[in-house]
């Protein structure tokens, strides 16, 4: 009887232990995945390479969560070695955009940098296509709206709401000394289309800014530019760091200078 009563202890004994290794490991991971969901969340689009994968590593850096798109994912090699979650994303087509909303789920966003754009080069007036320009304006313009757009549910549930358009001082008309067309009208565009979504979103706690990252050697910059993208972005996101809610519909370059329309 003596056994039987000390083999029912040792068996009562395990099973309390297997269920408190179980009971804590479950806690241990639940604590995990609350400090994972804890961590802010940032949407950069075109994320996979230049200026924008700068972004993914130095966001990355600060504890946030990355989510980078690119209209090739499987080519963003750079963009996954850091983490990232990598989405396919072309802005200048609306059902790409409402895919990548659908994906996300319900997912909160805190910030989101409208990062892709592209620049034609082209000559004076009597050389340029006209009928290209509206690539410009589908990319640079339209496709921050369609992505800002699209993920406005999202950026509801984030604590920061904070929507960052990278733009450019050429898109300023007072600062305007002629040439690139296309580039400097769907970025002046862009700067006007933010102004709006400041004015509307503004009750709801939003700030919604345009910000200049100065000429950086990207592709887009060329060699020659003056900044790095280290450089840049550490600028844009010391920038970003600082803004309140009475900043929303201002036009900023990277070292936090307020810029002419």
């Amino acid at each position: 009887m003596r056994r039987d009563a000390a083999a029912l202890r040792l068996l009562t004994a395990l099973l309390v232990a297997v269920a408190c290794a179980t009971s804590c490991h479950g806690a241990e991971e639940k604590i995990a995945e609350q400090g994972d969901d804890a961590r802010p969340t940032v949407v950069i689009t075109g994320a996979n390479r230049g200026l924008g994968l700068e972004l993914a590593r130095q966001f990355g850096a600060k504890g946030y969560r990355v989510v980078g798109t690119a209209r090739k994912p499987e080519a963003a090699k750079e963009l996954r070695a850091l983490g990232a979650r990598v989405e396919q994303l072309d802005v200048a087509d609306s059902e790409s955009v409402r895919a990548l909303a659908a994906r996300l789920g319900e997912l909160s966003v805190d910030v989101l940098v409208n990062n892709a754009g592209i620049l034609v080069r082209e000559g004076g007036i009597e050389e340029i296509d006209v009928d290209s320009i509206a690539r410009s304006f589908e990319v640079n313009s339209l496709g921050p709206m369609r992505v800002t757009q699209a993920l406005l549910p999202h950026l509801r549930l984030g604590k920061k709401k904070l929507v960052v358009q990278i733009t450019s001082r050429m898109g300023s008309i007072a600062q305007n000394e002629g040439g690139y067309y296309a580039y400097r009208a769907s970025k002046a565009a862009l700067n006007m289309l933010n102004r709006s979504l400041a004015a509307e979103l503004g009750g709801e706690g939003f700030t919604c800014v345009v910000l200049h990252p100065g000429w950086v050697r990207t592709d887009m910059g060329g060699p020659n530019a003056r900044l790095s993208p280290e450089e840049s972005v550490s600028g844009i996101i010391r920038v970003m760091d600082g803004l309140t809610r009475e900043d929303s519909g201002r036009f900023f370059d990277h070292s936090g200078e307020e810029l002419p329309w």
